[in-house]
């Protein structure tokens, strides 16, 4: 099996593929003091869960946004077997960029356009609802060529509550009507139909410039199905995709086959 691990600056996803089937997914806090022992431990733990250990993870794969953290994992992975690869540089030979500089572009990305092609086609427009909200665009040719990046959903929320003496902490539900009637609807509205907005008009503004009106458009990140409750822009929303993306890398790179 190939252990796939998306690590964004909020959360980490794991998920363990037996071929091209995502058999066991789990979620944990990214916490840059985590030392190579505590992710080996954790990792022990979600194994457990299903019965499972560390025999049955033949290759890692994985995308990271935290220097000092993808260092720590990929001592955690050295451990498990020598069949160990990061998105990035190492893996440029099996994916398609069209970048000024793409050093410059994040593995998590990258990971988004190579599984917006294989399992949607192309072109094609993924917004991932992280920390950031990231637009990912892939041309009719399959490159990744760009995108948008703007503050995320629950930055936004963190940042007018710290910011704004008389709001309180506002859950995050979607609110029935654009007019805000009480102020936690209005916050709701605000940020949420908001984002929606937003990422609706920034999918109209690419698709124009790609020419390509009937570009696909995946939702994804841990925010996806929220903000796709309040929008009509997405075609689909597949919270996997960064990890599928991930797993496609390793399998163009040799590292494990996908099932028939």
């Amino acid at each position: 099996m190939l252990l796939a691990i998306d690590m964004g600056n909020t959360q980490t996803a794991l998920g363990l593929f037996d071929g091209n089937a995502l058999a066991y997914s789990w979620r944990m806090p990214t916490d840059r003091s985590f030392t190579a022992d505590e992710l080996h431990v954790r990792l022990l733990g979600y194994l457990h869960m299903y019965g499972l250990s560390l025999d049955c993870i033949d290759a890692v794969a994985f995308a990271g946004v935290v220097p000092q953290l993808s260092r720590e994992w990929e001592q955690a992975a050295r451990r498990i077997t020598e069949h160990t690869i990061a998105v990035g540089g190492a893996t440029a030979q099996v994916t398609k960029l069209r970048a000024p500089n793409p050093t410059e572009v994040g593995a998590d990305r990258i990971a988004n356009a190579v599984a917006a092609e294989t399992c949607y086609g192309a072109p094609a427009i993924v917004v991932d609802f992280g920390t950031a909200t990231n637009i990912d665009v892939v041309d009719a040719d399959g490159y990744y060529i760009g995108g948008a990046i703007a503050p995320g959903l629950r930055i936004s929320m963190d940042a007018l509550v710290a910011r704004a003496a008389r709001i309180a902490s506002i859950p995050l539900d979607v609110p029935e009507h654009a007019i805000g009637r009480t102020t936690t609807e209005a916050v709701q509205s605000g940020a949420i139909l908001g984002t929606a907005a937003m990422v609706e008009g920034l999918v109209a503004r690419i698709r124009r410039e790609l020419e390509a009106p009937e570009a696909w458009v995946i939702a994804t990140g841990g925010l996806a199905g929220l903000v796709a409750h309040a929008s009509d822009a997405f075609d689909v929303v597949d919270q996997q995709l960064t990890l599928k993306g991930i797993a496609e890398i390793a399998r163009r790179m040799g590292m494990f086959e996908s099932a028939e």
